[in-house]
């Protein structure tokens, strides 16, 4: 009896792991890479597995990589091996799977992407792969439950980490990813994911971050159809792979998201943003006022800009009108545009094909509507958790001008909801820019540098 108690021991030990990563006895190798023609040279571990039950093996695991200079007691950016934050970038897209996103010289936007950048400014980086929609163990709520499982890791391991503060972790992520960086940094320690933590064996650590940094993100689900109808209502040819005309049934329910955005917005009881029934007031001049901002700096910086929807007078941008906002920017989804109708949608896959608003269930082409679990649901949502969990003190949401996959009054909303409970939120809209992130790496990372210094 004695032998099987200690049995049980070892094993509930082993699986609680115990045990930290060993740097020193894992192989790592040195790259070194060019940022602005200037030499920048780290060394990577690879493919480590961050929790100690991986469904998805090939998926649960993270590469670290940390500045050479560190192992030589020299400082970079002034950050040292004891100082430097701790930069945890996701790749995920439409809420498939995403890989580690390692160090390379970005194609898209030029020079370095975020994690060589990162290198490059002194920060450590961490890049969990993190399960999606696609994969046999991937649906909500996998994709937050593995961020946090990274970050849990990396505390677990804090003594025995070359270099990186674990004090000052940061996310980010970019559309459904975006979504992901607001989950990790709105519900840090949130005990609603403990039993999903437990299941694949996460760290018993805390996963709160420092900072986090979104781009357009995908988000606030059971209420993104309604904001998209708020701005694109009226505009009833869509725009996804061709060009096609809204049905019938389309465009009533535009019609009837639309009328439930402003009790919706109203039920949030902000102080000083609120909404009339037909869909004006404070809230609609706080968004007017982040694409004035925005077409503002382009002038200001040179840019030419000649558009209906802004009203221009010697270098000034006076007003902006959003209903002629939505003529210029083209919609790109039908209504509702996440909670499909069919149940066909990136989310409704997400959340194991089934419906996730009660307005989509209750008006359902489906066969067969289903709703999915109201737990996952709610865990999905970064707004039900400001204030109420360890939310990050810092955050940077940006959002382009052209973006027409989602409505800009969700990341309205999320750093509203921010602001009322006292973090320090730096909102922008962003002149010319689609659906797109890390496109002004130069201004994220002095944005980092302040507030990590």
């Amino acid at each position: 009896m004695k032998k099987f108690l200690y049995a049980l021991i070892f094993v509930f030990a082993f699986s609680n792991c115990v045990f930290a990563f060993d740097f020193s006895m894992r192989d790592s190798f040195s790259q070194t890479m060019l940022v602005n023609d200037k030499a920048v040279s780290f060394r990577s571990w690879l493919d480590i597995s961050y929790v100690n039950n991986p469904v998805e093996p090939d998926y649960q695991k993270l590469n670290v990589y940390i500045p050479e200079e560190y192992f030589n007691g020299q400082s970079i950016n002034g950050f040292t091996a004891e100082t430097a934050p701790i930069l945890m970038p996701n790749s995920v897209g439409g809420y498939f799977p995403g890989k580690q996103l390692i160090p390379a010289n970005d194609t898209q936007h030029g020079g370095a992407n975020i994690s060589l950048m990162g290198l490059s400014k002194g920060y450590v980086v961490i890049t969990p792969a993190i399960r999606g929609r696609t994969l046999k163990n991937g649906k909500a709520p996998a994709l937050i439950v593995d961020y946090k499982s990274a970050v849990r890791w990396v505390r677990h391991n804090k003594e025995n980490l070359p270099a990186g503060d674990t004090e000052k972790i940061i996310s980010n992520g970019t559309s459904a990813g975006g979504a992901l960086s607001s989950l990790l940094g709105a519900t840090g320690n949130a005990k609603n994911y403990d039993e999903y933590l437990n299941e694949i064996g996460a760290f018993d650590e805390r996963d709160d971050i420092f900072a986090s940094t979104v781009y357009c993100p995908i988000t606030n689900l059971e209420n993104a159809d309604m904001a998209y109808e708020w701005i694109f209502n009226g505009i009833n040819e869509y725009h996804m792979r061709d060009s096609r005309e809204m049905n019938e049934k389309q465009i009533k329910a535009s019609d009837e998201l639309k009328k439930l955005f402003p009790e919706y917005v109203d039920n949030l009881n902000f102080e000083n943003y609120s909404l009339d029934s037909n869909g004006n007031g404070t809230f609609k001049n706080f968004v007017e006022e982040l694409y004035i901002n925005a077409a503002q700096k382009a002038l200001d910086e040179g840019n030419e800009i000649s558009v209906d929807w802004l009203e221009i007078k010697d270098g000034k941008i006076l007003s902006a009108d959003l209903k002629k906002y939505a003529v210029w920017a083209t919609r790109m989804k039908a209504a509702p545009a996440f909670d499909s109708l069919n149940m066909d949608s990136f989310e409704n896959n997400e959340f194991d094909d089934k419906h996730f608003t009660k307005y989509s269930f209750e008006h359902s082409n489906a066969e067969n509507p289903k709703l999915a679990d109201n737990e996952k649901i709610y865990v999905m949502n970064p707004m039900n958790f400001i204030g109420k969990a360890d939310t990050a003190k810092f955050w940077r949401i940006r959002h382009g001008v052209k973006d027409r996959d989602t409505s800009m009054a969700v990341p309205a909303i999320l750093a509203l909801k921010l602001k009322e409970f006292g973090y320090d939120v730096d909102i922008a809209a962003v002149w010319d820019v689609p659906h797109d992130g890390n496109y002004d790496l130069n201004e994220l990372f002095e944005w980092l540098d302040k507030i990590c210094k």
